[in-house]
C-alpha cells in the first residue's frame, strides 16, 4: 500500500485518552511485525521521483512513551513510528508494569497497571540508549529506580553524568552498582540545574530531568537545556496532560511541579531526520522528491546547506521538494546542537559529499568519532581523508555498487543512499540497524522508483 501524504493533520492534539476496543487491540507482546529480511539488495542508478510521507519522530516518541510512567490514567499516542527502537522501549515499559497496545489505526495506548517493578531489564536497556529515559519518570513516580547504564549505536562516548547531576540536584540519592544506576527519593524537590557539559548540553539528559521535574515539589529551572524539536515535543505532550512548563525551545526551561498528570491523546511530531534522509536520497540519485508532513522550521540549517550546494528546493508549510538538475557543489559542514545541522544527518551528508563537485570538509562537533560508515563508503569508491573529527571528502562523478554491512542506524542509511546512487548492484547486510529508526524505509524508497528488495541474508 502506498505511503501517502495526509492533509490537515494537526501537529499537536490533546484530549482524553480512550482505550481502543478489544477487537482493535493488537498483540500484547508485539506492537507491529518486524520487517522481513536483514539484507537489502539494491540496483542503483535510478533517479528517485515522486511524493512520500514522513513518519513520526522516533527521537520524540521514545521519551514521550517513557513519560507514560508518570501517569495513573492512560496515554494515547498517535503518529508513533513502527520501528525497532519503539518495540524495545515498549518491552522495557512492560517489564515496569505498563500495559501497551496498538489499535487498528496504529496509535499506541499505554497505561500503568502495576507500580511495583522498579528495575528496567538490563538486556533491553543495553540495546538502546534512549531506554535510559525511563530513569527520571520512574524515580519521580515510584520513588525508586534501578536502570542499567545504556547501550546503543557505536558512535563514540555518550556519558550519562549530566542525567545523574540533574537528578541529584532534585534530591535523588544515586549510586552506581554492578553497571546499574540505583536512584531513590521520597519526593523530588525543585532546584536550579545546569546541564551544560564539555560537549554542550544533553538531549536525553534534558528529557530525563524534564520528565522528573513535572512531579517534583516546587520549581525547577533547567539551564543549558536542549532546544531540539524532540524536547519541545516532549514538553508539549506533558503540558497537554497538565504540566506547568515555560521556556520550551530555549536554553532555560522553567518547570513548576504538579501533583498529577491527566489522561491525554497526543500526536507525535514528524521526523526531521527521516525528512532530511529522503531529501538527500532524491539529490544523490539526481531525482525530484517531495517529502510531505515535514516541518521545514526544524530543518533550517540543513535546507540552507543544501541550497548553498546548488540543490533546488521548494519549501511549503508542511512539505519540501528537492530537485537535483546537476551535480551539487562541494561544501563545508559542521554538526552542532539545534538549530544547527544535526549529527544524525552527518553520515547521509557524507554520501552526498562523495558525489559532489570538488572537496567537502565535514566535522562532527557532537560525536567526533562518528565515522564508522567511511570504510563501507570506500567500497563504493568514495574517497576521503580523516584527521580526528574532521573529514575531507573528494567528490566522484559516480560510485560503483558493492557489498557492505551497516554497523549503526544513520551510517546504515548513508550506505543505502550510496547504493541507490551507485552503478550496478549492491547488497547491504545488517539492515536491522536501519529498521531501528526508519519506518518502512525500503517501501518508501520503492514508492519513489528505487529498485530494491529485502532478502533473508546476503
Amino acid at each position: 500500500m502506498p505511503i501517502t501524504c495526509q492533509e490537515g493533520l494537526p501537529a499537536v492534539r490533546a484530549e482524553a485518552a480512550l482505550s481502543p476496543p478489544a477487537e482493535n487491540r493488537r498483540s500484547a507482546q508485539r506492537l507491529f511485525a518486524p520487517p522481513a529480511g536483514d539484507c537489502v539488495q539494491v540496483l542503483g542508478g535510478t533517479p528517485l521521483r515522486g511524493e512520500v510521507a514522513v513518519s513520526g519522530a522516533k527521537n520524540a516518541a521514545l521519551p514521550i512513551l517513557a513519560a507514560s510512567l508518570l501517569f495513573e490514567d492512560q496515554v494515547a499516542l498517535e503518529n508513533v513510528p513502527h520501528v525497532g527502537d519503539v518495540q524495545i522501549l515498549a518491552d522495557v515499559l512492560r517489564g515496569l508494569g505498563v500495559q501497551i497496545d496498538s489499535d487498528a489505526d496504529g496509535a499506541l495506548h499505554a497505561k500503568v497497571v502495576n507500580t511495583q517493578p522498579h528495575e528496567a531489564d538490563r538486556s533491553l536497556v543495553e540495546r538502546m540508549r534512549a531506554s535510559f529515559c525511563v530513569l527520571g519518570p520512574l524515580l519521580a513516580r515510584r520513588g525508586r529506580a534501578v536502570v542499567p547504564l545504556p547501550g546503543g549505536c557505536r558512535i563514540g562516548p555518550r556519558p550519562v553524568d549530566l542525567h545523574l547531576r540533574g537528578l541529584t540536584a532534585l534530591g535523588a540519592k544515586l549510586r552506581i552498582e554492578a553497571g546499574r544506576v540505583v536512584a531513590t527519593a521520597s519526593r523530588l524537590r525543585g532546584a536550579t540545574v545546569d546541564l551544560c557539559g564539555p560537549r554542550g548540553t544533553s538531549v536525553t539528559g534534558t528529557a530525563n530531568l524534564l520528565s522528573a521535574a513535572v512531579l517534583a515539589e516546587g520549581t525547577t529551572v533547567i539551564r543549558g537545556a536542549a532546544r531540539e524539536p524532540e524536547i519541545v515535543d516532549l514538553g508539549r505532550f506533558l503540558q497537554s496532560a497538565g504540566a506547568d512548563i515555560d521556556g520550551l525551545g530555549t536554553g532555560t526551561i522553567l518547570v513548576r511541579g504538579v501533583r498529577e498528570l491527566h489522561a491525554v491523546r497526543y500526536r507525535v511530531v514528524s521526523d526531521r531526520i527521516e525528512a532530511a534522509t529522503l531529501l538527500v536520497a532524491g539529490l544523490v540519485t539526481g531525482g525530484d522528491v517531495q517529502v510531505c508532513g515535514a516541518r521545514p522550521e526544524h530543518l533550517t540549517a540543513v535546507l540552507g546547506k543544501l541550497q548553498a550546494a546548488g540543490a533546488r528546493l521548494t519549501i511549503d508549510r508542511d512539505r519540501i521538494t528537492a530537485t537535483a538538475s546537476r551535480r551539487l557543489n562541494g561544501m563545508d559542514l559542521a554538526t552542532s546542537a539545534f538549530p544547527g545541522v544535526p549529527t544524525d544527518v552527518q553520515p547521509q551528508w557524507t554520501t552526498l559529499a562523495a558525489l559532489a563537485l570538488g572537496t567537502s570538509r565535514l566535522r562532527d562537533g557532537i560525536f567526533p568519532e562518528r565515522w564508522g560508515h567511511l570504510a563501507a563508503l570506500a567500497r563504493f569508491g568514495a574517497a576521503f581523508s580523516r584527521t580526528g573529527a574532521d573529514v575531507r571528502v573528494y567528490g566522484r562523478r559516480r560510485l560503483i555498487g558493492g557489498h557492505v554491512e551497516a554497523l549503526d542506524l544513520r551510517g546504515g542509511a548513508a550506505l543505502l543512499l550510496a547504493a541507490l546512487a551507485a552503478d550496478g548492484e549492491s547488497t547491504i547486510a545488517g539492515f536491522h540497524h536501519v529498521d531501528r529508526g526508519y519506518e518502512r524505509l525500503v517501501e518508501k524508497i520503492s514508492q519513489l522508483g528505487g529498485r530494491l528488495s529485502r532478502l533473508p541474508e546476503c
